[in-house]
């Protein structure tokens, strides 16, 4: 009997170790297709506002979790210009640098606010749109883009770390639920890494961002016109 119950045991480790292989395989599948738009592959001319979807849906279409997702639309992109995200188009027409503060956008709103958004970016409109001298919104671009490239390399081995450590708890589970709680812990590990980043991030903001635009907003709101 024990011999066959350790028989059992090692059936049970490899299946659950092949398991693993197929889904750390999965997920580092699913990181590698997280869309980095290269500067080089913004085009150097001005676009209409249909040009500028149209762009942002091919170049970031693995992105979508279902296939009628939308990356952007027009709606979007007027509110974004109306709540000061994005400078307003040259002439109906959107340059290169509205496309790279537009592709922030999309990566900042899963997690931030529009407020939040507003607070990092409306200063770098001010200071680095069209700028004619010292830093330009393209070379802030470039730069996050290489950052971004660099982190996806420790994305890689943190995905690989996770799976290995989801085996570390309910090691006691029965085998019509292993497989569930291996993913819930993994679920989990996610959230509560997401859940301490978005706050970092919002520390981060409310230190050195949020303090120009609520002086902004209430100015706005002092020199208002009674109505």
């Amino acid at each position: 009997m024990a011999s066959k119950k350790n028989s059992n045991d090692m059936n049970n480790s490899s299946g659950s170790k092949h398991d693993d292989q197929e889904l750390l395989l999965y997920l580092l599948d699913a990181v590698d297709k997280v869309d980095l738009v290269d500067p080089s592959d913004i085009p150097n001319i001005d676009l209409y506002m249909d040009q500028v979807t149209t762009f942002m849906d091919k170049h970031l279409n693995q992105s979508r979790r279902y296939s009628e997702d939308k990356i952007l639309t027009k709606t979007m992109i007027n509110n974004y210009a109306k709540n000061n995200l994005l400078p307003p188009p040259e002439r109906k027409k959107y340059t290169r640098e509205h496309i790279m503060l537009l592709i922030f956008i999309y990566y900042y709103k899963g997690i931030l606010s529009l407020q939040d958004i507003q607070s990092v970016l409306e200063p770098i409109g001010e200071k680095y749109f069209h700028s004619e001298s010292g830093r330009s919104v393209s070379d802030l671009y470039a730069e996050v883009i290489r950052m971004d490239r660099d982190r996806h390399k420790d994305f890689r081995e943190e995905v690989n770390d996770m799976v290995d450590n989801a085996a570390d708890y309910f090691s006691d589970s029965k085998d019509d639920e292993r497989e569930f709680l291996r993913v819930l812990s993994m679920i989990n590990m996610l959230a509560y890494d997401v859940f301490i980043r978005k706050m970092l991030i919002e520390k981060l903001i409310d230190r050195y961002f949020s303090g120009s635009v609520q002086d902004k907003s209430t100015k706005k709101k002092r020199t208002k016109t009674p109505e």
